[in-house]
């Protein structure tokens, strides 16, 4: 496997997984910031939840490269999603920046193994 999607894929799913434990346990900053994305808190719960299962792919993607390439999606999507919940409640590009970037970066993982997606589960 090429170095660089390692570093990638390790950084990425420890981003993923802090950012996961900080909704999943109700830390003030993500409590505060879907009450300004006006979602409801169980749908931040919901929302960790679904970035582990990222992460679980980008883990199990180490030794299965199909994994990587569909959490790339998964997590991809999911970011696309919180990129929407921001521009509609018109929050300012500083405030969508960093969805922008690890949605940019959950793809860049898409396409580095976006040959292995037909093999999937690997």
């Amino acid at each position: 496997m090429d170095v660089l999607a390692i570093i990638l894929e390790a950084l990425l799913g420890l981003i993923f997984l802090m950012a996961g434990a900080t909704k999943i346990f109700g830390v003030k900053m993500q409590v505060d910031s879907f009450k300004s994305l006006r979602l409801p808190q169980w749908f931040r719960v919901v929302t960790g939840l679904v970035q582990y299962v990222g992460v679980a792919g980008i883990i199990i993607g180490f030794w299965e490269p199909s994994w990587a390439a569909w959490a790339g999606i998964w997590l991809g999507f999911t970011m696309l999603c919180a990129v929407a919940a921001h521009i509609r409640v018109r929050h300012t590009f500083a405030m969508t920046f960093p969805a922008v970037i690890l949605m940019l970066l959950a793809i860049v993982i898409a396409l580095m193994h976006s040959s292995e997606l037909v093999n999937f589960p690997g």
